[in-house]
């Protein structure tokens, strides 16, 4: 008896012991790995127009390409509105115009959601340290250009420096930011250099003992267009855009209305290329300088981080705030619903999840961001965004997704991209509607003709059920 008790004692033990270790085991197995760093990289004012997007472009990227061959390329993104203000908040808060009132760059995006936390509060919670440097948010006075909450360490952008005189030779045409050419002669002093500099020395030197999330904003190809010669030799011979000469005729009145404040830009280029002829061929010349500057200095950071201790570790993510019209359809600058305002390049590297040298067709706009990152990062999910993961998408770009890309210029107007098709609808119920595998540069506007109704109607279908109004523009 004595033996079966001592057995039955040694049993219960045994038992205790295992149930008692198996937590353990299970914690140890299963533990996450640790949490990945994020490289946020956003580009002002960069077009489609550039080799990543378009081999045959005459503007070569190069090491934006390399970043590609890391992860994957997202060839059909979009951002949410073409204009810095209202497109930087909506990424980085995960809320369309529609929702928080921010249509304009001088709406006051803070107080129109003084308690929703942006992308980098949301890592801060989470034990990141959040750094940053340059412009993440819109450049305005009185807050809306650094938001103090998102960041523990932030560098402002370096004041844009100008020659003692304008380089184009047009006073008269607009701002001191309507200008381009050669300029400065050392790279040192151009507006963006201190932003990569402190990035560079952020991954390279930041302790470790956190996750870190840094947020990297390049100025250029922002206007003016200046970039040092270096960048310049490359672009003797670029040809311009491709244009249609009366690409206006058969646009609706709601398209007329919107840009009339805007012609002034084409306006003013072609009084200068009358004065001075060549002059929008030195402008075209200039832009593709300082997206060629751009693309340096994303070899710059790359060429950091693969130096620094994070390199094995980190989620890159490089995306443009909107696009750029550099003559099409008569129009230069953003401010417009037409693909060349809205279409963006988007990369995500994704160490372990994307697939090098991937890249994904399908339409979408940049609300994905904010929930995207904080899945891959293994962070809680923020419910009250307008866009959904795409995690999935980054593990197999064939994956089913069925949303399009939506974007807002100004409260009523908005523009709908699925992969075939643009479709337009201004505030006054007037529209347009493109078909991209016939037309890609939008001269054919196919809105009027019956047999497109259902093709509208299908579109339609996306746009916003209720608009908030815009919120106060910030106090001068």
């Amino acid at each position: 008896m004595i033996k079966v008790w001592l057995m039955q004692q040694k049993i219960k033990l045994f038992f205790f012991l295992w149930v008692s270790f198996q937590p353990v085991v299970f914690a140890q197995e299963n533990k996450p790995p640790s949490s990945p760093d994020v490289l946020f990289i956003v580009i002002d004012d960069l077009n489609d127009w550039i080799s990543l997007l378009d081999p045959e472009s005459p503007i070569k990227t190069p090491q934006m390409e390399r970043l590609a061959k890391r992860g994957m390329l997202f060839t059909k993104a979009y951002c949410i509105s073409a204009a810095c203000n209202p497109s930087r908040t909506a990424t980085l808060t995960g809320l369309r115009p529609s929702t928080s009132g921010v249509y304009g760059n001088n709406s006051d995006w803070r107080f129109a959601l003084p308690k929703h936390p942006t992308i980098m509060q949301k890592f801060r919670t989470a034990g990141y340290r959040a750094q940053g440097a340059g412009k993440i948010f819109h450049h305005k006075p009185r807050g809306a250009f650094h938001d103090k909450e998102s960041f523990e360490d932030f560098l402002p952008m370096k004041k844009q420096l100008y020659p003692p005189k304008k380089l184009n030779g047009a006073p008269e045409y607009g701002s001191r930011n309507t200008d381009w050419g050669i300029w400065p002669k050392k790279e040192e002093d151009t507006v963006d250099h201190p932003t990569v500099e402190y990035c560079i020395k952020a991954l390279k030197e930041t302790p470790t003992d956190k996750p870190l999330f840094l947020a990297c904003g390049i100025y250029k190809p922002h206007s003016p267009f200046f970039a040092p010669q270096e960048f310049h030799r490359a672009y003797k011979e670029i040809p311009l855009p491709p244009r249609k000469i009366d690409d206006e005729k058969d646009l609706p009145p709601g398209a007329i209305s919107l840009m009339k404040n805007k012609k002034w830009f084409w306006k003013g280029m072609m009084a200068v290329e009358k004065k001075k002829p060549g002059s929008y061929h030195d402008f075209i010349r200039s832009y593709a300088a300082c997206i060629a500057y751009t693309d340096y200095l994303v070899g710059k950071l790359l060429d950091a981080l693969d130096q620094s201790p994070r390199k094995d570790n980190t989620i890159i993510v490089l995306w443009s705030d909107h696009g750029f019209h550099i003559g099409e359809k008569d129009h230069i600058e953003k401010f417009a619903l037409w693909e060349k305002s809205n279409h963006v390049p988007l990369i995500i590297s994704a160490p372990g999840i994307t697939p090098s040298g991937s890249r994904c067709d399908q339409p979408m706009d940049l609300t994905v961001l904010y929930p995207t990152l904080l899945e891959l990062c293994g962070l809680p999910a923020q419910k009250s965004v307008d866009g959904k993961s795409i995690v999935k998408l980054l593990k197999n770009p064939n994956a089913p997704w069925e949303l399009p890309a939506l974007m807002t210029y100004g409260r009523g107007n908005h523009a709908v991209r699925t992969d075939r098709w643009r479709y337009i609808r201004y505030k006054d119920g007037t529209e347009e509607l493109y078909d991209h595998s016939k037309d890609p540069h939008e001269w054919n506007n196919l809105a009027g003709e019956a047999q497109y109704r259902e093709v509208i109607l299908r579109h339609r279908k996306w746009l916003p059920k209720e608009e908030v109004k815009r919120v106060r523009d910030l106090r001068r």
